[in-house]
């Protein structure tokens, strides 16, 4: 391979796959999402690490991503640092320990900031990991928990059935901004608007200190087990936003697809849809940080579809209901 195309391949942006389960193999996962029986022939192998080609085509944008099967931690390299912009773990839901498992990657995935982050397992064990279990994990972690077989389905009767499965993998990756899109000539426009909202917002991030800095004693001050118990609260809420911030960015890329395409009634009904899966996706949140939420999320699109400012009081605060 010659520098040049040495060059072309790292700034692919990839997708991230590792199984935390023996019994698992990541290419299982990556036929899935590609819906093909067989795995296609990969554009680069280095010892157990393996890039596929994905060519994500949809009505909105087209782009070249790679699955990039990294087995442990202890394969990751500056390329595939630079490139990831999802990551996907999967886990054994029917061992008690499946969670443990993931913890070298922590502080991997902290340190690449992916847009998307999916927590995989077959479905959730009582007798193993619990679904409140892999909630409260997923939402400590800025994750989404997806069950490739539920035991619960989404009620036929509803009439915005929420995806699941490797269906809502491959909408969230469908959705997410990719650094190598293409977008198709008709939808260039709309899909711009979100594309810069998500940037402004990774522009401007949230700095830790001037929160943590709050909430220190002034000089001189008596610390009392009051003064522990109000930090320690203060910390729970910073963590709390933290979650909401990531979510809303989440939010806000899938968006993006839905606000960008013609007003057929497919795309709205579509959009409704999005809606309702963003309600629940964000139910597990606390009241008040899941009233943040929806404010975020309702401002964001409101200011998409080409609304005018908005104030916290607006009703455009309703579009995600609480």
């Amino acid at each position: 391979m010659s520098d040049t195309e040495e060059t072309t391949e790292m700034t692919v942006p990839c997708v991230l796959l590792t199984s935390c389960d023996n019994g698992f193999k990541e290419e299982e996962l990556i036929t899935q999402i590609l819906s093909s029986k067989a795995l296609p022939e990969p554009t680069k192998r280095e010892d157990t690490v393996t890039w596929y080609p994905w060519e994500i085509n949809n009505k909105y944008y087209t782009a070249d991503v790679r699955l990039c099967v990294v087995p442990s931690t202890f394969q990751m390299s500056s390329e595939i640092a630079q490139s990831t912009q999802a990551f996907i773990a999967y886990f054994d839901s029917k061992a008690k320990d499946g969670l443990e498992k993931l913890h070298p990657w922590i502080s991997v995935v902290e340190d690449l900031n992916p847009e998307v982050l999916i927590l995989v397992c077959d479905r959730v064990c009582e007798t193993g990991v619990s679904k409140h279990e892999a909630q409260q994990w997923c939402l400590a972690h800025a994750f989404e928990l997806v069950e490739l077989n539920p035991q619960e389905l989404p009620d036929e009767d509803d009439d915005f059935p929420e995806s699941t499965g490797v269906k809502r993998i491959v909408q969230a990756l469908n959705a997410n901004v990719w650094s190598s899109m293409e977008m198709k000539d008709e939808h260039n426009q709309g899909f711009g608007l979100m594309s810069s909202l998500v940037a402004s917002r990774h522009n401007n991030p949230r700095t830790c200190q001037d929160t943590a800095s709050s909430s220190l004693p002034e000089e001189g001050t008596v610390v009392t087990e009051a003064n522990h118990t109000e930090e320690r609260s203060t910390d729970t809420v910073t963590q709390g936003q933290t979650v909401v911030d990531e979510l809303t960015d989440l939010d806000i890329q899938e968006l993006a697809n839905l606000t960008s395409g013609d007003a057929d009634v497919d795309n709205f009904e579509r959009l409704f849809t999005k809606l309702k899966e963003m309600k629940d996706k964000a139910s597990s949140l606390p009241h008040e940080q899941r009233k943040v939420h929806a404010e975020k999320v309702a401002k964001a699109f409101w200011t998409a579809i080409g609304g005018d400012e908005i104030d916290g009081s607006s009703s455009a605060n309703t579009l995600v209901p609480c």
